[in-house]
């Protein structure tokens, strides 16, 4: 009898689970114009190409948009389906961008400061500590900027837990260390959603563009033969305060609203480029296995690890150009790690970063 009532609240649980779900789906997929069906496989045929290094006419590709386009007047939104809800911790989590609370920033000396600096044109210059995230940046800092953009390299790294995410972004960064805000774009691999708002599924950014569909996957994928990359920028107008997203090809996706700020309205005091990976089991052993950018260490450079190149800042000369300072930051260097290489004494740097994670090296 016991084993029968424990089996019927197991299944009223149940249930009630499913219900929650189909509700959340509802509110989730709300009524569509129309209907675009991907194809299963997510490589694109090497004619549609996503932007080849030597390519002077980069260009974004997504699976969908092999199957059709939007209507006049809408925007592309990915559906939502069971089985990404099913994957979350609980349906309300689902599409939440993982915010931690204060006490998981560090403002003061309670871990050791090497952990948290990089000394950028001889000044020691503290970066915020964010819990569950492991960093390999390229950070400028010492001017107010507009804007930021650049060049990142497209791979697929893979990942070990499902809630774990790994990125190849631009970020910029206004306010005190504890109470920084951020606007960050580039591209992610993550498994199961429920750790990140990175598409339309949070109220917050604004899409105005028909082309292209946050979340969805984007191809070619870079390989040691053939190298491919995205555009992207972030750009503030001082008139509206919105911060506006634009894309491969000077598409512009849409804005983040200057209302969802308070630091961000006029300027931002710190941009950084690079990757980032969370997960519960980033500064601990056993480490995560997800590995950030193609999961070669920086060193391997061009043709293996993950670059961002053309690193490009707006500050109030309104000009776009090379940061004059920087410096390389990485949480775990045996993990993660960056490298600013420049290729003789001509040209630009190039910012090579990534690393597969647990290893040898570290356990």
């Amino acid at each position: 009898m016991a084993n029968s009532a424990s089996r019927k609240s197991m299944n009223r649980e149940a249930a009630v689970d499913e219900d929650d779900i189909d509700r959340r789906l509802r509110l989730l997929n709300k009524p569509a114009v129309k209907s675009i069906q991907m194809e299963p496989s997510i490589k694109l045929p090497s004619e549609n190409k996503a932007t080849k290094v030597e390519s002077s006419k980069p260009v974004i590709a997504q699976t969908w948009q092999k199957s059709g386009s939007c209507p006049r007047g809408t925007i592309p939104i990915r559906r939502v389906r069971r089985q990404d809800l099913l994957r979350a911790s609980s349906p309300e989590q689902f599409g939440k961008m993982y915010h931690p609370h204060s006490q998981d920033y560090v403002a003061n000396s309670t871990l050791n400061e090497n952990v948290r600096n990089v000394v950028i044109n001889g000044t020691r210059v503290s970066l915020p500590y964010t819990k569950d995230r492991d960093q390999a940046i390229l950070v400028t800092v010492g001017y107010n900027y507009i804007g930021a953009s650049s060049d990142i390299n497209l791979w697929n790294p893979n990942l070990d837990l499902p809630d774990d995410f790994t990125t190849a972004q631009i970020w910029l960064l206004g306010g005190p260390g504890n109470k920084y805000e951020s606007v960050e774009a580039g591209w992610m691999v993550d498994g199961s959603v429920s750790t990140g708002c990175f598409d339309l599924t949070c109220s917050g950014f604004v899409q105005t563009s028909s082309e292209v569909a946050l979340g969805s996957a984007l191809g070619p994928i870079s390989s040691e033969r053939e190298q491919y990359q995205i555009s992207v920028g972030i750009f503030l107008d001082p008139h509206s305060t919105n911060w506006w997203l634009r894309l491969t090809n000077n598409l512009v996706l849409g804005y983040f609203p200057g209302s969802l700020f308070f630091y961000l309205k006029r300027s931002a005091i710190m941009v950084n480029w690079g990757g980032q990976v969370y997960s519960t089991m980033v500064k601990k052993t056993p480490h995560t296995r997800t590995a950030m950018g193609s999961g070669e260490y920086s060193g391997a450079l061009h043709g293996h690890a993950c670059y961002i190149n053309h690193v490009r800042i707006v500050d109030f000369s309104l000009s776009l150009k090379y940061p004059e300072w920087v410096g390389v930051y990485s949480d775990e260097v045996y993990c993660y790690n960056g490298n600013n290489h420049r290729d003789g004494y001509v040209g630009e740097p190039v910012f090579y970063f990534g690393g597969p994670g647990q290893n040898h090296f570290c356990p």
